[in-house]
């Protein structure tokens, strides 16, 4: 039986095939069916599957590889005259990565494979260029020891710099051929000190090696991190690409670089790129020589100059996007070596997207498939002017886009009367909890050195459009000194401090901050997405000034007010501590009736900037001793009192005795939600009461009111729906608010067994709004705040998952939980409105499984809207029929 296909021609795969053959072997596939074997270096792709079949069997080759790449190899001699190795007039090879997406840098490449002393001397004959072959000799040794062995680029490098040193010289092409020899010599040196192995003289050995390399590669530190970054899964592998050489090395009609079929940062439509006379692509990307534009190439080799313009606009027009492309020119002839869709900042994504619709080259639909949703965040947020370099103290995770900077501060309470004061802060702690809510609303920017980007500081700050750095391992947060430090650097409270949210970059320099300005073209973008969604995109917004926020970047209107975070204002904590505290219900009302005014004045500005639009309102949720200090603080605060201030122990004992009493082992999971009104009724009737009394004020000055829904959370059993229902319907009719009329009530679905029973839940619920983050949570059983820190990396690491399931939806699991709540619930109510509220719904991939799954809304952070209309829309063109 003949063994599995493991190796490919190039004239023999295509685009389609990417899969199988890499991004850089699919590319070169096509390009030679476009452009032509004449204009494309032959050679042949070794596929993603012997990668993996390689992996699996711990490094060894699978059966009929190394007779299929034998076989290739017999056929490329053929096809270009030569032989791999021959002594006198050798074929080289070059061999290249090419992962199924594009990963710069992360996976090896070797050159001018198949030289030897004795080959390279043919090569010199051949060409009559003894400067070119031990030039090319030299790299392939180089890269040899480097790539394939792992003698480290610094030793090499170093030796090189010797050898320029002792002849003056400044540049590698001012050394000789007698320099290059010695270079070659010393590399085989480093080589055998450093591996015990000699270079091997054998080019089928070196072939091997390189092959085995590649495949090694993936595994690598660098690309496994790329991989974890850029969700790319670990078991999808590498090709190799095995590519006759051309040669840039050739002298002054010869030369390297890489061409962008337009502006690959700005988008527009002229080409740009860069390259070096007599260099190969290494020496463009590397920086070890300055490179020069590409418009300077049609002075220098005005023919070629033009050929590549041609070849340019011809790759476009075939794939219909930008083109990233990589080119040699060998003795004043042009040949193409790769071409792929260009990675462009979102600036540029926009500008094509609309160049392209009025060139004709796209429609609406296929340019909105062009952008990637996530990037355009970033251009709502203040940013570090890109103009202006700064050294960058330590690097963590960026959870929460934009640029902040100013003075150091330890605790909320110091950045809220900092901001009082007019002063700009940074609140740095090793993570956040509910308390520090205050502080995050008054501070520029918030760093940790603990959790992930589903950490309660990535949440709550992106929820608030603050930026945001976290996980800054390196960061040694000290609160009792009141200082940072990392390694020798120690930063101290008041003392200046800049985070870039949007790349995790933490800086002491004071860097100029660029203002975001949303532009034409981005809404433009924005206005074709909203023709093609269906899914409607709703703001997670808690205040006025975030309502205008989410109104301003295109929101339908609230899918999630959380009222708790009304209560965390400092001058209302106290009255929330001494309702909590409170021994009697009397006691209880008494401090609610202080609450009720500055409640409803809040939902009256909210629902002023939401006239006549949806509202959906959240009772309170978390459970009390968010709003309480700790035990142990408190135990500490009283100890110190007995020896102090004695007239304060009292106070101090009634209130530990109370934060005891209410304490519980997981008050996540214990008195919260919709217990927490069960058992407590008098402060759901105080919310209610505020919403009603504010919609009514709302109505009479503007002659509007929004479409307001009350949201009841961490409903369980139906009866708990139709207990607080009942409460929510008879102090709404007190008010002289009408069920159905002037209010809507539903229930967040956010544990496991209300999706498994929500066909009697909806029994008493007008909508349903799917909480996915607490949902993951009990789902899984993970802790969102602890698994970040704790467990995510080692899962990740290991296999078990490949990205966190906070950021995007665990489509298998949580997904399918989400998807029979959704179902049940409409067998019961085919009316039932059905949305999501969690951090999932910003997020572009859970986005399309929410549109396949029936859901009428999503609702994000403010300034994550712009990101869900553009995902809604892709989800839309991309599977215009959803699950219903």
């Amino acid at each position: 039986m003949a063994s599995h296909k493991y190796v490919y021609e190039f004239t023999e795969g295509s685009r389609q095939m990417r899969e199988l053959l890499g991004g850089k072997g699919a590319g070169i596939a096509e390009m030679t069916s476009i452009l032509g074997g004449d204009r494309v270096p032959a050679g042949f792709t070794i596929t993603t599957e012997a990668c993996v079949a390689y992996m699996k069997r711990d490094r060894r080759y699978p059966d009929g590889l190394q007779e299929q790449i034998d076989a290739a190899l017999g056929i490329l001699e053929q096809r270009v005259g030569r032989e791999l190795g021959d002594e006198q007039d050798p074929l080289l090879v070059s061999v290249r990565s090419g992962a199924r997406e594009s990963m710069p840098g992360m996976l090896d490449t070797v050159l001018n494979l198949g030289l030897s002393d004795r080959s390279v001397e043919g090569l010199a004959r051949a060409t009559g260029n003894e400067w070119f072959a031990y030039d090319s000799y030299r790299r392939l040794v180089q890269m040899f020891a480097n790539v394939v062995r792992g003698v480290p680029e610094e030793r090499l490098q170093a030796a090189i710099e010797d050898v320029k040193a002792a002849r003056g010289v400044r540049l590698d092409t001012e050394l000789s051929a007698d320099d290059l020899r010695e270079l070659v010599v010393r590399f085989k040196v480093l080589l055998e000190e450093s591996t015990g192995e000699p270079f091997p003289q054998d080019p089928r050995a070196q072939l091997d090696a390189a092959v085995r390399a590649v495949f090694d590669s993936w595994r690598g530190d660098r690309a496994a991190t790329y991989r974890r970054l850029n969700r790319i899964p670990d078991d999808w592998g590498t090709a190799v690409n095995v590519q006759q050489m051309v040669f840039g090395n050739k002298g002054n009609s010869s030369g390297s670089g890489v061409a962008f079929s337009r502006d690959e940062i700005t988008g527009a439509p002229e080409p740009s790129g860069d390259f070096l006379i007599n260099a190969q692509g290494e020496d463009v990307v590397s920086g070890v020589r300055n490179t020069k534009d590409i418009a300077e190439l049609a002075e220098l080799m005005p023919a070629v100059h033009a050929d590549l313009m041609d070849i340019l606009r011809t790759l476009e027009r075939h794939y219909r996007d930008m083109q990233d492309t990589e080119f040699t020119v060998e003795d004043g002839r042009l040949f193409m070596l790769q071409t792929r869709n260009a990675k462009r900042p979102a600036q540029a994504a926009l500008r094509f997207a609309c160049d392209a619709v009025d060139e004709k080259l796209l429609s609406e639909a296929e340019a909105l498939l062009t952008l990637d949703p996530a990037a355009l965040e970033g251009l709502l947020h203040p940013t570090f002017d890109p103009a202006v370099q700064y050294s960058v103290l330590t690097h963590g995770v960026p959870a929460s886009p934009g640029a902040a900077q100013g003075a150091v501060v330890f605790t909320a309470p110091d950045a809220v009367a900092a901001a009082e004061l007019g002063r700009a802060v940074v609140l740095v702690r090793p993570f956040t909890e509910a308390e520090d809510v205050a502080g995050f609303h008054a501070a520029a920017g918030i760093l940790t050195s603990e959790g992930g980007k589903a950490s309660h500081a990535a949440l709550v700050a992106r929820g608030m459009g603050r930026p945001c750095v976290v996980g800054a391992s390196e960061l040694d947060v000290d609160l009792e000194a009141r200082q940072i430090r990392v390694g020798d650097t120690v930063v101290r409270e008041g003392e200046h401090l800049g985070i870039d949210g949007t790349t995790g970059a933490v800086t002491t320099d004071e860097v100029p901050v660029a203002a975001p300005e949303m532009s034409d073209a981005f809404r433009r973008v924005l206005g074709w997405a909203d023709k093609h969604r269906r899914l409607d995109v709703h703001a997670n917004a808690d205040t006025p000034d975030d309502a205008r926020t989410a109104r301003r970047f295109g929101a339908n209107g609230i899918g999630l007010c959380r009222t708790e975070h009304m209560f965390m204002a400092s001058d209302r904590v106290p009255k929330m501590r001494a309702m909590i505290l409170a021994s009697t219900v009397e006691g209880r009302r008494a401090a609610l009736d202080e609450l009720l005014p500055l409640q409803q004045g809040d939902f009256e500005g909210l629902f002023e900037v939401m006239a006549g639009r949806p509202v959906t309102v959240r009772l309170l949720d978390p459970p009390l001793h968010e709003f309480l200090p700790s035990r142990v603080e408190l135990s500490v605060e009283l100890a110190q009192a007995r020896h102090d201030a004695p007239h304060e122990v009292p106070a101090l004992e009634r209130l530990l005795e109370r934060v005891t009493a209410l304490e519980e082992t997981n008050p996540m999971l214990g008195t919260r939600g919709c217990r927490l009104g069960i058992l407590h009724p008098e402060i759901y009737e105080m919310q209610v009461r505020a919403i009603a009394r504010a919609a009514r004020a709302v109505r009479e000055r503007t002659g509007r009111a929004p479409e307001l829904e009350v949201m009841i959370p961490l409903v369980n059993y139906e009866a708990e729906l139709e207990v607080v229902r009942r409460l929510v319907d008879r102090v709404a009719g007190e008010e002289g608010l009408q069920s159905g009329v002037d209010y809507r009530v539903g229930t967040m679905i956010e544990l496991p067994r209300a999706c498994l029973l929500a066909d009697r839940i909806a029994h008493h619920a007008d909508f349903f709004s799917f909480g996915t983050n607490d949902l993951t949570q009990t789902g899984l059983g993970f802790s969102r705040d602890d698994i970040e820190g704790r467990i995510l990396g080692r899962y990740i690491d290991v296999g078990i998952l490949d990205r966190s399931p906070f950021e995007t939806i665990d489509v298998p699991g949580i997904g399918q939980l989400l998807r029979m709540g959704a179902w049940l619930g409409r067998t019961t109510r085919r009316d039932l409105t059905l949305g999501v509220c969690g951090e999932h719904g910003g997020d572009p991939e859970s986005i399309a499984f929410f549109h396949r799954s029936g859901i009428d809304y999503v609702s994000c952070s403010p300034y994550r809207v712009p990101v869900a209309r553009v995902a809604a829309a892709q989800a839309a063109i991309r599977e215009p029929v959803h699950w219903g």
